[in-house]
């Protein structure tokens, strides 16, 4: 068995098809199958089960599927170790934030990033904050953006930016006139909130609290573009990060708060042990000159 016959395991687990794992592979159907079958046969199991339309796992081959996942993994992370040592500013990039923050921010990074460090392959994760830590905790992402503060022993902060709200408002809301809000503005006033799970929900009933403001229950959103539709239709207000807020938004009014306004302040999340401080340090530069940009 060598970490080719793996390569030819995982290919048919995940095609279900030798012909279609034989043409992943770019190998003959035949060679294919002989090799899956000295597999089995040096293993002394049956890895799949095959009959004339369907091959599939057999109950210790999803076992065994699963641990060739994971060499093979291990086997690429090694690989990429030698890579950043040879260069730091090479080799794969993961790189998560939250959704209503990486819809705004990443299209204004990438190009950034393709520029500055060509090398890289940047793979972009878009999940809720919960997910990202655990991802970065666990070794499966490099850094992430995300909403400070972040209190983990294990993890590095660095604040890069504060993102200020503003209230939307349609054009026939009474709160339209104002030129800001003021506290007494918001006072039994009811707001459209993202649902559970969006760290961006969190702020908001913070500002709720703040503000004696209260969230209308009948009505939860999934993402700031669903709020925005939802604001134009009449259906109610709500809060917006100045990141997401458009020039020449048609049906929309966007009201600054008295200052101190509320805001949420983004920073760049990575593990203490992380060996890619170099990389780190350039990519946090290049978030804030794309921020500039949003």
């Amino acid at each position: 068995m060598n970490l080719r016959d793996l390569h030819y395991l995982i290919a048919v687990a995940d095609l279900r098809s030798f012909v279609q794992a034989a043409e992943r592979c770019f190998i003959s159907q035949p060679t294919l199958s002989t090799q899956i079958k000295k597999m089995e046969d040096s293993l002394g199991v049956q890895i799949f089960e095959r009959t004339n339309k369907k091959v599939l796992p057999t109950e210790l081959g999803e076992k065994i599927i699963a641990s060739a996942r994971l060499i093979l993994k291990e086997v690429d992370h090694i690989k990429e170790m030698a890579d950043i040592a040879q260069d730091p500013l090479a080799g794969n990039l993961r790189l998560g934030a939250f959704p209503t923050l990486s819809t705004y921010i990443f299209p204004q990074l990438v190009p950034l990033i393709k520029q500055a460090m060509p090398k890289i392959r940047l793979i972009l994760v878009e999940e809720k904050t919960d997910s990202l830590l655990h991802q970065l905790k666990s070794g499966q992402m490099d850094a992430a953006l995300l909403a400070l503060p972040i209190i983990d022993d294990h993890l590095e902060t660095e604040a890069l930016f504060d993102d200020e709200f503003l209230l939307a408002v349609a054009p026939d809301h009474p709160l339209a006139v104002n030129k800001v809000i003021n506290p007494a503005d918001l006072a039994d006033q009811e707001l459209l909130l993202l649902d559970e799970g969006h760290c961006l929900r969190g702020h908001a009933l913070q500002i709720c609290q703040t503000y004696h403001a209260d969230e209308q229950q009948d009505v939860r959103a999934t993402g700031l573009e669903t709020l925005r539709q939802m604001v134009r239709a009449g259906t109610g207000i709500t809060f917006m990060p100045r990141i997401a807020i458009r020039e020449n938004d048609d049906g929309i009014c966007y009201l600054p708060f008295t200052q101190p306004a509320p805001k949420r302040s983004i920073g760049l999340v990575w593990r203490k042990t992380s060996n890619r401080i170099e990389l780190i340090k350039q990519l946090s530069q290049l978030i804030q000159t794309a921020h500039t940009y949003c």
